[in-house]
């Protein structure tokens, strides 16, 4: 799929790339299925069998970690402030993630599932950003928190 293959307000996997400097194994975004610049934004995880994560996490009952559904959630907040403010992963601007609050795990997430990912705006003030977030797997709540990033400038 191309750039010019798809509905605006999707991203495929070379344009998140091109808006987040993580890579295998640390990508934690497989697809961006809507958003609004400045107010929401719908991602998708697929959790593989073959995750590096399951090899200890527990052998023999693939359980994906908690703190890795919250970078999932991190990296979709970082990808709505890069549309919104219109930065690219190499144009020495980065989002940090900088506080989580609130976060409840409801169910856990194995092998076979799919995250969907939905970050919300809450507000924005100084470069600080504060979203709520929430995970879900065939239509069920895994997670939910605050998640707040920083927009930097990095040289």
């Amino acid at each position: 799929m191309t750039k010019s293959d798809h509905t605006p307000g999707e991203l495929n996997i070379q344009e998140i790339m091109a808006r987040l400097p993580h890579r295998y194994p640390f990508l934690l975004v497989d697809r961006v299925v809507s958003y609004e610049p400045g107010s929401t934004l719908t991602a998708i995880k697929n959790i593989t069998y073959d995750e590096p994560c399951f090899t200890g996490h527990f052998p023999g009952r693939p359980i994906f970690p908690g703190v890795l559904i919250i970078e999932s959630m991190a990296q979709a907040t970082g990808l709505l402030g890069s549309l919104t403010m219109g930065d690219a992963a190499d144009s020495n601007s980065l989002y940090l993630l900088v506080g989580v609050d609130g976060v409840r795990f409801r169910r856990p997430v194995t092998a076979g599932d799919q995250l969907r990912i939905v970050v919300d705006v809450i507000n924005s003030k100084r470069g600080i950003w504060k979203f709520n977030a929430r995970a879900d797997v065939a239509g069920d709540t895994v997670c939910t928190g605050e998640l707040m990033s920083a927009h930097r400038r990095v040289e």
